[in-house]
């Protein structure tokens, strides 16, 4: 199984409570979490691009770094570690970021990839006056479809005269390409997400269920396999996942009450009216909300001791259809140490077979 990491470029990382660590976004603090990362083994490190933020006591993910800008200066301090933007569709033209990304790939010798989105916050794009009406919600996919295949095109032939609904490519050209596979991420839930995703995409994040419940997300990545069946196309699963990890299961525990008692009800209830806006019932941000996992966005989260997470992390792995994760930490300073020293060494799924034999 592939560890990633979701690297902090958003203030306060991915605990909407006041009672979470608190720090403000900065180079120096993703050059540590990238760098550490690497030397504990993860194979990629991804940030997340956030336009507007949700406002309460907190200020969450009201101020952030720009995503391509910050993996364009980590890839030349970093060796092995794969290296992923991600692209807000609706504010880049495609042939901008096939450019920015055969930048990238030449500043990391080949390590860079792209996470897709399509914009679900309209509070985002409107402040630009870049958002496109009520359509997009329908019309997403269809649209990013079309975004992929003029990537795809000018990275494999420098060349792109494609002609659809949202694009017109009039002999766009690129050089120089990619010289290696630009890898495509996309995060889709519903019927069409997972459709794009096993159509175009190289692997599909996918939202981890439940506190200590490995087991719990096989449904959803069912419904991954299928669509890949469908279209012919085997696409990984890559879970998101925050991992809680203290001493003893006791007090990881308490860490994880003591944020939601501190839950921040005002960005809360922003983020719940922004999604009220999508009326597509499997969509990411229709599963980001509600109950005291909205904390963490409802991602799945595993709170125990290392050797209880270790376990946990095992059984994911072993359900069918799993590639990796997307680790988030209630802390990025001494919680990445903790799992990378305690947790990562006990991984059976990080072991090759011929070590466990």
């Amino acid at each position: 199984m592939e560890l990633g990491i979701f690297i902090p470029i958003g203030n306060n990382g991915w605990i909407i409570s006041t009672n979470s660590p608190q720090y403000m976004p900065s180079f120096e603090l993703n050059r540590s979490v990238t760098l550490r990362a690497e030397a504990y083994g993860f194979d990629f490190a991804l940030s997340m691009i956030k336009l507007h933020g949700f406002g309460g006591k907190t200020q969450f993910w009201d101020h952030n770094l720009e995503s391509f800008t910050l993996m364009a200066a980590l890839a030349p301090l970093t060796k092995r570690i794969g290296i992923y933007a991600t692209a807000a569709t609706l504010t880049l033209p495609p042939a901008i970021v096939a450019r920015m990304a055969a930048t990238i790939d030449d500043i990391s010798g080949g390590r860079f990839g792209i996470n897709l989105v399509t914009g679900w916050q309209k509070a985002e794009y409107s402040q630009m006056g870049l958002w496109p009406g009520e359509a997009h919600f329908h019309n997403r996919y269809e649209y990013l479809a079309e975004y992929t295949q003029i990537l795809r095109e000018l990275w494999a032939t420098g060349h792109c005269d494609f002609k659809g609904k949202f694009f017109q490519m009039d002999h766009c050209v690129l050089s120089p390409r990619p010289k290696a596979q630009v890898k495509l991420i996309c995060a889709g839930q519903s019927d069409a997400g997972m459709d794009f995703s096993t159509r175009y995409a190289d692997m599909n994040f996918c939202i981890a269920k439940g506190i200590n419940t490995p087991g719990a997300v096989a449904p959803t990545i069912e419904r991954l396999l299928a669509a890949g069946a469908r279209n012919g196309r085997e696409v990984g699963a890559y879970l998101l996942l925050t991992c809680i990890v203290d001493q003893t299961d006791a007090a990881a525990m308490a860490k994880w009450r003591h944020y939601v008692a501190g839950a921040d009800q005002e960005a809360l209830a922003y983020i719940a009216a922004q999604s009220a806006m999508d009326s597509t019932p499997t969509a990411n941000v229709k599963q980001i909300v509600g109950g005291e996992g909205a904390i963490n966005l409802n991602f799945g989260t595993f709170i125990g001791s290392p050797v209880t997470v270790a376990h946990m992390l095992d059984e994911l792995a072993a359900v069918p259809g799993v590639k990796g994760i997307l680790l988030t930490l209630d802390d990025f300073r001494e919680g990445l140490d903790r799992f990378g020293q305690e947790v990562v060494p006990r991984l059976r799924c990080r072991t090759p077979k011929s070590a466990v034999a």
